[in-house]
């Protein structure tokens, strides 16, 4: 390993999930520079390479002292945490724990994790993986989610929010962090001033009362931005910002909820996007899609989004 790598952890999340499936994938299709580290139960490694069929050769760390000196992508790099009377929950957990661990060890370190339930994980506790890392980390208040492609990313002002929530969240001050921390990892990424859309809440950005979000916070932060000398344009409907000679305009489309903006990228990419969580102290992306439990096991799913997440890591 170089000087200049850096290890990409990779926690392998739920149990019954396509991801092992798609990570061994992965590695027959491309070349990998940083050496990859899965955080795995040994067991549920090893059954899923027989059922599945793949043979690689496994290397496995001890976490306490791994010496990446010696690491390299022609095995599969592992260190084995134990899934315990088959309670996934604590499973899970104990994965995140070590990773975050090395994280703080050693400043080199990136993450990619697989798919969570996270129904079943965060039970209520925390709106989603992006909110769990910011606690654990202490940045809660200053993490944003950003679904990346070349062409195009979006990024929701509120995540995993009830829409009758939505409106009571939407702040002058959350705005402004949410285009700092995407202008500056465009900056630092890309060397790039992103142009960045800003989507109204209401339809057609209007709405049958007199002080519509809009008008009290999206319009005047909007204006804020732009003498800070942002990028940003709007607020655009969001029925007609995602037209195709719309969306060319601009790198970032940033909406004030969930399935605003993530069902139209993923209309337009499918699985040609990556989850980017920006404002930790690592880098931490994952593939933009769930466990998929139906497929567990079938051998056919599509390891695409796996792909943009290493390769995203791996320079």
């Amino acid at each position: 390993m170089s000087k200049n790598s850096k290890p990409i952890l990779v926690v392998a999340g739920d149990p019954k999930s396509i991801f092992l499936e798609i990570y061994f994938k992965s590695l027959k299709l491309i070349k990998i520079s940083n050496p990859l580290i899965l955080i795995v139960d040994e067991e549920i490694l090893i059954n899923q390479m027989k059922y599945l069929k793949y043979q690689f050769k496994l290397n496995k760390l001890k976490n306490e002292n791994i010496n990446f000196k010696m690491i390299n992508n022609r095995t599969i790099n592992y260190i084995n945490v134990p899934l315990k009377s088959k309670n996934i929950v604590n499973y899970i957990e104990r994965s995140f724990q070590l990773a975050i661990k090395l994280l703080k060890k050693d400043k080199r370190l990136q993450l990619i994790n697989g798919p969570i339930n996270k129904k079943k994980f965060l039970k209520g506790n925390y709106l989603g993986i992006t909110e769990y890392l910011g606690s654990k980390t202490n940045n809660l208040k200053n993490v944003v989610m950003l679904i990346f492609n070349k062409k195009l990313s979006v990024s929701p002002i509120t995540t995993h929010v009830p829409l009758k929530k939505v409106h009571q969240l939407i702040s002058k001050k959350r705005i402004i962090n949410h285009v700092k921390l995407i202008n500056e990892f465009y900056k630092r990424k890309f060397n790039i001033k992103p142009k960045i859309a800003l989507t109204g809440l209401n339809p057609h950005c209007e709405s049958n009362f007199n002080k519509s979000e809009e008008v009290k916070v999206i319009n005047p932060t909007i204006n804020y931005l732009k003498k800070q000398k942002y990028n940003v344009s709007g607020p655009f409907p969001a029925d007609t910002i995602f037209l195709k000679n719309n969306f060319k305009k601009f790198d970032v489309i940033i909406g004030m909820y969930h399935d605003q903006v993530l069902g139209p990228i993923k209309s337009i990419f499918e699985f040609d996007a990556i989850n980017i969580t920006l404002g930790l102290p690592f880098n931490r992306v994952s593939p933009d899609h769930g466990p998929n439990e139906k497929m567990f096991g079938k051998n056919k799913s599509n390891p695409t989004s796996l792909l943009k997440a290493i390769k995203f890591l791996d320079n």
